[in-house]
């Protein structure tokens, strides 16, 4: 069987030219690719102002619409906050990107967001929420995707 291909390298966090911001059909502002992105191509870096754990409970966070992405030691990402472009990729229960978790060289976490599947020009790009949202109502985090596998709600799947 034949080894697959080395991935592509990763685009740079702030990188333009792979996303184009616009208007949303599913939510917003989107971000939508600007030329095709193979299975596996790191389309860049969750970029942000970054809380310490003990900080966020000090920030006055807008409920409305919140550019946060959560990571493993308790520390936070704030893309609001001199974000990039992956702060508009709209939540999709079919998402076409996934985000993970990774350390750099020195043990600090980020975000890198990656193609799940081949992406045309001009696609919206989605990753799955799957929101921790603890006991509240997962119908106060609604879903607009309108995915045919749509569960109806951005918190994570149950079970």
């Amino acid at each position: 069987m034949p080894e697959s291909p080395e991935p592509a390298p990763p685009i740079a966090p702030h990188d333009t030219h792979a996303i184009e911001v616009r208007a949303s059909a599913v939510h917003g502002q989107g971000a939508f690719a600007t030329r095709p992105l193979q299975r596996g191509r790191a389309i860049g870096h969750y970029g942000g102002r970054r809380y310490a754990p003990g900080e966020v409970g000090e920030r006055d966070w807008d409920n409305g619409l919140t550019y946060v992405f959560g990571l493993s030691d308790g520390s936070i990402i704030d893309g609001s906050d001199g974000g990039n472009a992956t702060r508009h990729l709209n939540h999709s229960c079919a998402p076409n990107c996934v985000a993970f978790e990774v350390e750099t060289e020195d043990g600090t976490p980020q975000v890198v967001i990656e193609a799940r599947r081949r992406i045309r020009v001009g696609e919206e790009l989605f990753i799955d929420y799957a929101l921790d949202i603890g006991d509240a109502d997962p119908a106060e985090f609604p879903c607009r995707c309108g995915a045919p596998q749509c569960r109806g709600t951005m918190a994570m799947k149950n079970g």
